[in-house]
């Protein structure tokens, strides 16, 4: 797993002429250090991944996608990068626009109500599913070709049909950045930092709760609070994302699999797999073998 620091703000500046930042990378190798991997910014953010898999790692959620992700993160929301040279993805797209996009008088239309809504409900980060996912992300790789004003014109009925769209589902990363936001990012980030470093290992709650300098109800309460689940069960959740990155990888086998991603036993794994991922780790690895096309396992 990759450190986990402060998260970096990220400058977005549109090109002169344009009211919101379009990036599309039609090979993945392009998209290496293009991006601090854990940032904010104020403006919001669509991203299209065809294929591949990988992990979403958006404020408190961990989760893992298959066969591509259509993404919305609200303003100042962190995040991590979704893609690198282990998702196999054949492109990515990105599009990065202010709160009041178009403008503040247009958002505030009666005809912008339902977009104004995604916005706010952008805020604990959204991911679209199915039929959406593909006519919407293939739309999205379309606007790099147009000229600006269709460009602008064609992220506006986007959003309108993400809007109105009810194949998605809510990440519920709010929390993070609500409580985040208040109490700073040092303390998340140093617990955060120990369970990427740890998860592999048993980690008695009496520990983790010493690195944030509580006692162990103490860190209970606010770790509930700020990520909405328990330390038991996010750190299992952690453990699974991780296996599903694995899987990926024909050279392990699924009990080499389970203890290299923290799990004591194999059967223990694959209760946690089945109830979390709704499918069996053998089914899961089955099912990345037909989806996933140009998937490049892990050196």
């Amino acid at each position: 797993m990759e450190a986990q620091h402060n998260p970096i703000r990220e400058q977005v500046i549109p090109a002169p002429g344009t009211s919101f930042l379009v990036k599309h990378y039609p090979d993945p190798s392009e998209r290496q250090n293009k991006t601090p991997n854990w940032h904010y910014h104020p403006e919001l953010e669509l991203v299209y991944v065809r294929g591949g898999h990988g992990r979403r790692h958006v404020g408190s959620h961990v989760s893992h996608y298959t066969d591509g992700e259509l993404i919305l993160i609200g303003s100042n929301l962190p995040h991590w990068g979704f893609t690198d040279r282990f998702t196999g993805n054949k492109s990515e797209t990105v599009v990065q626009f202010s709160t009041n996009f178009p403008t503040a008088d247009f958002l505030n239309l009666p005809e912008m109500r339902n977009v104004s809504h995604l916005f706010d409900r952008a805020r604990n980060g959204l991911s679209f599913n199915g039929y959406t996912r593909q006519v919407i992300g293939s739309r999205l790789e379309r606007l790099i070709d147009l000229d600006p004003l269709n460009r602008m014109l064609s992220l506006v009925d986007i959003l309108q049909q993400l809007a109105v769209c009810g194949d998605f589902e809510s990440l519920n990363a709010d929390g993070f950045h609500l409580q985040i936001a208040t109490h700073g990012y040092d303390r998340f980030n140093d617990i955060q930092q120990f369970i990427s470093d740890n998860f592999r290992r048993d980690i008695p709650l009496t520990e983790v709760a010493g690195i944030s300098a509580m006692t162990v109800p103490a860190f209970c309460r606010y770790f509930k609070k700020v990520t909405g689940n328990t330390f038991i069960n996010y750190l299992t959740n952690f453990r699974i994302v991780y296996a599903c990155k694995l899987l990926g990888d024909d050279h392990s086998t699924i009990a080499e699999v389970a203890y290299d991603s923290g799990f004591n036993s194999l059967s223990q794994f694959n209760r946690a797999f089945r109830k979390i991922v709704k499918r069996t780790p053998t089914e899961y690895r089955a099912d990345l073998r037909v989806n996933v096309v140009g998937f490049l396992p892990e050196e």
